[in-house]
């Protein structure tokens, strides 16, 4: 696997001058950076399940209102070193109607509650389950179906090395760019998924978590 590669950070949104990583050898997290990830997800995980229970409640209420079927919709996942793991989200699209990987404007295939959900990113809570399992962290690349992972490694060069590191509910590329909808996107993403593995610090991931507040409440990104 060819680890080396000069990435381009072009937006400095979150405080990262613009610059030019090169001859970067990406790795995976050290144990030190590990063991801060997961007291960084237990704190997190502790947080949003003791004040966002109320809305995971009233979103399972909601689902079962609008559209038949079972509450989480779960769906195989490409994490670390390519493994592959089932990913739980609250379902938001009607029963059978996941054949699509990329969703459009007023996607038909969403009901009522669940175009709130996608906005809001309430849709992304259960993934709670996978952080506290250890299949992905609180923060890091997103989680991408298997069957758009195979599609972006033929077509993208060195998207294999996004998966150096468990991916995560947010991250980099989820708060810096809209959501992707084509393998275009997914190449733009892929250089911030790069760059956070290759720059990572406790402070980046600090400034990842208060820029994910933000562009949640602006409905923007991830």
């Amino acid at each position: 696997m060819n680890n080396t590669l000069e990435l381009t950070s072009y937006d400095n949104v979150i405080g990262m001058k613009k610059k030019v990583l090169k001859e970067n050898i990406l790795r995976g997290y050290t144990k030190i950076e590990y063991i801060q990830k997961r007291v960084i997800d237990y704190i997190m995980v502790i947080f949003l399940t003791l004040f966002l229970s109320p809305v995971m409640l009233y979103s399972i209420y909601r689902i079962k209102k609008e559209s038949s079927g079972p509450i989480f919709f779960k769906q195989l996942r490409v994490g670390l070193n390519g493994k592959k793991f089932k990913c739980y989200k609250f379902r938001s699209m009607h029963i059978d109607s996941h054949f699509d990987p990329y969703t459009q404007d007023n996607d038909s295939r969403i009901f009522p509650y669940g175009f709130i959900m996608r906005k809001m990113r309430i849709d992304e809570l259960p993934q709670i389950l996978n952080v506290i399992k250890g299949d992905m962290h609180m923060i890091g690349p997103r989680a991408e179906w298997d069957i758009l992972v195979k599609e972006y490694t033929e077509g993208i060069p060195n998207y294999q090395n996004r998966h150096l590191v468990r991916p995560g509910i947010t991250g980099l590329a989820q708060v810096l760019y809209p959501y992707g909808r084509n393998i275009a996107d997914a190449r733009k993403k892929l250089k911030y998924d790069l760059l956070y593995i290759g720059k990572w610090s406790f402070w980046i991931e600090l400034k990842v978590i208060i820029k994910t507040v933000t562009v949640i409440l602006g409905r923007k990104g991830i």
